[in-house]
C-alpha cells in the first residue's frame, strides 16, 4: 500500500494536472478509439495502445503509464508490459448509457518524464442480452357484444433496454379472428399499439376470448415477451327465446285424471341475466282450449284440465319483450292390450358354413294392433349366436348372419327372436326357427401324429404289413373321406415306391421287397393324407422305418489268414513263460448289436493243456511252462461264435511251432503240408491241374517253334556276315554255376493279396540247410537279413506274431 507521503504527492500531481487541463496549458499528445461489445469477461482484450499510439512498450514502463478516469468506475485497465488495454470490470451498456446511442466512455493515459497525455475513447457495442417485457402479465377487457366494427382498444407497449436492431421490432396478436393489431408512432419516436375490432362479437357463441400479444426484438438470437389479453363479452338483448322443438306431440290416456302432466314446453334464451328470463303462456287458441289445458308460467308444464283432445299454441317470452311460439299436439292413446304378431315370410332351412357375414336367412313380418308406442315394435335375437335382425321395410325384418359360421363347432342352430312393443308394460312374442349349417371342405386331414417311428426285421417277406397311419378330417361326407398317398422320394437312387407301398383306403404301409439291414438301416417315408373335397385339402406325416438286424451273417476271420499252398506258423520259444502271447485271432461280424458280439473258443488242439484262447479278445496264450517234451508242431482249431439266436460261427486253424531256432522248425515242418487234408479243395486242384497241363503243352509247342525260327534266322545272319561269334555270359555266371552260392546279402519281399488263401509263394531253390528264408511280421513289415543268419525274433508282448514262411516245391 502507498504511504501517506506518496498519496499526498499523487494528490498534488493530480491537482496540478487537472489545473493544467482546465487552463488548457497543455495539449493532448494523441488519441485512440476502440469499440468493444458489452458483457465482455474480465481480462478480455480491448486494444494495443503502444502500437496504435506509436509508443514503445519500454516507454510505457519507464513513464509509469497509468489511466485517469473521470468517474468512480474504471472499466478498462492498462497492461504496461504488453502495451495493451484489457477489460477490468464487466461493462453493462444499459447501465452506462441507457437508451442513448452510440454509447461510449473516455479516459486518459498519462506518462511521466516527460509528461505525455493521451485520450482513449471506448465505444460499447450493444448485444441482445435483454428480452422485451410488458408491464403486466395479463390484460383484462370487457366489451359489449353490440360494439361497432373498427372500435379501437389501446394496449400498453413492451419495453426493451437494448437499442437498435436489438430493440423491439414487431408486435404479433394471436389469434386474429376478431381483432387486428396496429402500431402507431408518437412524435417523440415512441410507439403505442392498438387493438382494432374487425369481426363482430357474439356472446352467445363465445362469451370469452383469450388473445396473446407477442413483442419480438431483432437480435440474434431473437428474444420475445408475451402478455395474455382476456376479453369478456358483455350481453345485449339480441336473441329471442327459442323453443327446443317447433312442434310438441304428447300422448295422454283418455281416462287421464285432471292435473296429469301432458308435456313440458322448453325454451332457451341465449341472452344472459334479465334478458334470458322466460315466461310461458297459452296463445293463439280458442277460449275453450284455455279451459281444458293450463300451462305453468315458469316451468312450461302443460296439464290436463279436462279429458279431451286439442291442439294448442304456447308462447315463450323474455323480459326484454322478445318472444317465440310453438305448437303442442295432444293425442289420446289407447291401452297396450295387444301383443306383436310374428309371421315368417321367407326362410332357408340350411346355410353353407362359408357364407359371408350379412347373408339373409329369413324375412319376418311383425304387426301390433295397438297404436303409438304400444304399436311400435323392436325385434332382437336371443343368445350369443352369430345372427342379427335388421329392419328393411316398415313392419318387416331381415334375419342375417352376423359372424363366422363353423359347422364343425356348431352344426345346428335354434334361432329364437323376440318382438317387443314399447308399451307400458311392454308386451312381447317369441319365435324359434331351426337352421342347419351345411359343410364345406374347409378342414384338411390331420394325422394322429406328425411323426411316426416303426420297426421291421430284415429278411422280411415281400408284402408284409409294416405299420398303419391314420388321419381324421373334421368335415363330413365326401369332404371327410381321406385317401393315403405315398410321396415320391429317392432312396439309394431308386424311387421309394420300389421299397414301400401305402394302402390308399386304410393307410396300411406294406413292404414291397425284403430288406437287408447291412444295406438299408432306416427309411424315411412321407405319407400324404388327402380328402375328397373340391378342391381337395391335404396334410403330410413322416414315418421313420427302422430295419432291425437278424443274425444272418457268420463271423469272418481276418487273422490269421488261411493259405493253401504256403505254411504259416506261429513260433513259441521253449523258454516262454506262462501267459506268453502266441497270437491273436481277429474276426468281425457285419451284423449289429448282440448279433455281432463275438466269443472265441478252443475247439481242438494238439495239446489242450498248453494253450488257451481268450473268450472275448481271441488272444492265444500259454497256460503252463513249455517243456522239451512238447512237440514242435502244434495245431490249434479256434471256433468264433456270435451272440445271435441261433448263433453262427467260423473256424480257423492256427499252426504253432515250439522251437528255439529256425532250422529246427524247418526240419520239422518240411512234411507238415503233407499231413494236410487233401480233400478240402479236391475239385479245385483237378481243374487247376488240367489247366496247367494244357498251358504247359501250348507253351512248349510255342517255345519249340520259336526256337526253330530263331535258329534259322541266326544262321541266315551269320551266313551273310563275316563277324566272329562271341558267346555272352551274364555277370558272376561262373560263380553261380560253379559253386551254387548266393550273394552275401539278398533282399526279399512277400506280397499277399486278398485272395492269398489260394495263392502259393515259391522260391527258386528247394529249402535245405542252406535254403534262403525270410522273416515276415504280421504287421506287414518287410525284413532284410543276411544269408544264413539267425532270424530276428520280436518281443512276445506285442500283438504282432512272428511267422516263418517257406515255399516248398
Amino acid at each position: 500500500m502507498a504511504t501517506q507521503k506518496e498519496r499526498k504527492e499523487n494528490s498534488s500531481f493530480l491537482f496540478f494536472l487537472s489545473h493544467l487541463i482546465v487552463q488548457n496549458i497543455y495539449c493532448v499528445t494523441g488519441q485512440a478509439r476502440y469499440s468493444v461489445p458489452e458483457e465482455q469477461a474480465e481480462g478480455s482484450f480491448v486494444g494495443n495502445i503502444a502500437r496504435d499510439l506509436g509508443l514503445d512498450v519500454a516507454r510505457l514502463v519507464s513513464g509509469k503509464a497509468r489511466i485517469i478516469t473521470k468517474g468512480s468506475r474504471q472499466y478498462v485497465d492498462l497492461n504496461r508490459d504488453k502495451g495493451s488495454l484489457v477489460i477490468k470490470e464487466q461493462i453493462d451498456r444499459e447501465d452506462l448509457c441507457g437508451k442513448t446511442t452510440p454509447c461510449s466512455f473516455s479516459f486518459e493515459v498519462i506518462l511521466e518524464n516527460p509528461i505525455q497525455l493521451y485520450r482513449i475513447t471506448v465505444e460499447v457495442i450493444d448485444i441482445n442480452d435483454n428480452s422485451p417485457s410488458f408491464p403486466k402479465d395479463e390484460i383484462s377487457l370487457k366489451i359489449v357484444e353490440s360494439v361497432t366494427l373498427g372500435t379501437r382498444f389501446s394496449l400498453e407497449s413492451a419495453d426493451d433496454p437494448d437499442v437498435g436492431i436489438n430493440d423491439i421490432q414487431k408486435y404479433t396478436l394471436k389469434p386474429s379472428d376478431h381483432f387486428k393489431l396496429e402500431v402507431q408512432s408518437q412524435p417523440d419516436g415512441g410507439k403505442y399499439i392498438e387493438m382494432v375490432l374487425q369481426n363482430p362479437l357474439d356472446r352467445e357463441k363465445e362469451e370469452t376470448h383469450t388473445l396473446v400479444l407477442i413483442a419480438s426484438d431483432g437480435g440474434e438470437p431473437h428474444r420475445s415477451a408475451t402478455v395474455r389479453i382476456h376479453i369478456t363479452v358483455l350481453d345485449a338483448n339480441d336473441n329471442a327465446p327459442m323453443c327446443s322443438q317447433p312442434v310438441y306431440k304428447a300422448d295422454v290416456r283418455e281416462n287421464s285424471a285432471e292435473g296429469t302432466v301432458v308435456t313440458t314446453v322448453s325454451a332457451n334464451d341465449a341472452d344472459k341475466g334479465v334478458n334470458g328470463e322466460i315466461t310461458y303462456s297459452i296463445a293463439h287458441v280458442a277460449k275453450e282450449a284455455k279451459q281444458l289445458f293450463e300451462v305453468n308460467v315458469k316451468t312450461g308444464e302443460i296439464k290436463v284440465a279436462e279429458n279431451k283432445i286439442y291442439e294448442i299454441g304456447v308462447q315463450a317470452k323474455d323480459q326484454g319483450g322478445q318472444s317465440t311460439s310453438t305448437k303442442v299436439i295432444i293425442e289420446v292413446t289407447d291401452v297396450n292390450d295387444n301383443a306383436p304378431v310374428i309371421t315368417l315370410t321367407s326362410f332357408s332351412s340350411a346355410i353353407a358354413e362359408n357364407s359371408p357375414s350379412g347373408t339373409t336367412v329369413a324375412i319376418i313380418n311383425v304387426k301390433d294392433l295397438d297404436s303409438g308406442k304400444n304399436g311400435k315394435v323392436d325385434c332382437s335375437v336371443n343368445g350369443n349366436i352369430p345372427f342379427a335382425i335388421h329392419s328393411s321395410l316398415k313392419n318387416y325384418y331381415t334375419l342375417v348372419t352376423n359372424g363366422v359360421l363353423d359347422r364343425e363347432r356348431t352344426p345346428d342352430y335354434n334361432i329364437t327372436f323376440t318382438a317387443t312393443d314399447e308399451g307400458s308394460p311392454p308386451l312381447s312374442t317369441n319365435k324359434t326357427i331351426p337352421l342347419r349349417v351345411s359343410d364345406v371342405n374347409d378342414n384338411a386331414p390331420v394325422f394322429e401324429q406328425s411323426y411316426y417311428e416303426a420297426n421291421i426285421v430284415e429278411n422280411n417277406s415281400p408284402g408284409l404289413s409294416v405299420f398303419s397311419v391314420k388321419a381324421h378330417d373334421a368335415d363330413s361326407g365326401q369332404n371327410a373321406r381321406v385317401s393315403y398317398l405315398l410321396i415320391d422320394t429317392q432312396l439309394n437312387g431308386n424311387p421309394i415306391s420300389t421299397y414301400i407301398s401305402v394302402n390308399a383306403e386304410s393307410g396300411v404301409i406294406h413292404a414291397v421287397r425284403s430288406f437287408d439291414y447291412e444295406q438299408i438301416k432306416t427309411l424315411n417315408i412321407f405319407v400324404k393324407g388327402q380328402d375328397g373335397g373340391s378342391p381337395p385339402l391335404s396334410s403330410n406325416t413322416t414315418v421313420k422305418l427302422n430295419v432291425q438286424d437278424q443274425n444272418d451273417n457268420p463271423p469272418q476271420v481276418l487273422y490269421p489268414v488261411q493259405t493253401s499252398g504256403s505254411l504259416v506258423a506261429e513260433m513259441v520259444p521253449r523258454s516262454a513263460d506262462v501267459g506268453y502271447l502266441v497270437t491273436k485271432v481277429v474276426a468281425v461280424d457285419v451284423d449289429s448289436g448282440q448279433n455281432a458280439w463275438l466269443s472265441y473258443k478252443l475247439q481242438k488242439a494238439t495239446d489242450r493243456a498248453l494253450f488257451e484262447v481268450g473268450l472275448q479278445n481271441g488272444e492265444i496264450r500259454t497256460i503252463r511252462q513249455v517243456t522239451d517234451k512238447d512237440a514242435v508242431k502244434q495245431r490249434l482249431t479256434v471256433i468264433v461264435e456270435d451272440n445271435g439266436q441261433p448263433s453262427r460261427s467260423a473256424t480257423v486253424i492256427v499252426n504253432v511251432a515250439v522251437a528255439d531256432s529256425f532250422p529246427e522248425v524247418l526240419s520239422e515242418f518240411t512234411d507238415f503240408t503233407q499231413d494236410k487234408e487233401y480233400n478240402d479243395n479236391l475239385t479245385f486242384y483237378l481243374v487247376l491241374a488240367l489247366a496247367v497241363v494244357s498251358f504247359l503243352f501250348i507253351t512248349c509247342l510255342v517255345v519249340i517253334i520259336s526256337v526253330k525260327i530263331y535258329r534259322w534266322r541266326q544262321s541266315r545272319v551269320l551266313y551273310h556276315s563275316n563277324l566272329p561269334v562271341i558267346p555272352y555270359y551274364p555277370p558272376r555266371y561262373s560263380d553261380t554255376l560253379g559253386t551254387g552260392t548266393l550273394q552275401h546279402v539278398y533282399n526279399y519281399e512277400v506280397c499277399r493279396t486278398t485272395d492269398s488263401r489260394k495263392s502259393d509263394c515259391k522260391f527258386g531253390r528247394v529249402c535245405a540247410f542252406q535254403t534262403s528264408y525270410q522273416t515276415v511280421v504280421s504287421c506287414s513289415r518287410v525284413a532284410t537279413h543276411e544269408a544264413f543268419s539267425e532270424p530276428q525274433l520280436m518281443d512276445s508282448s506285442t500283438d504282432c506274431g512272428l511267422h516263418y514262411l517257406c515255399g516248398l516245391t
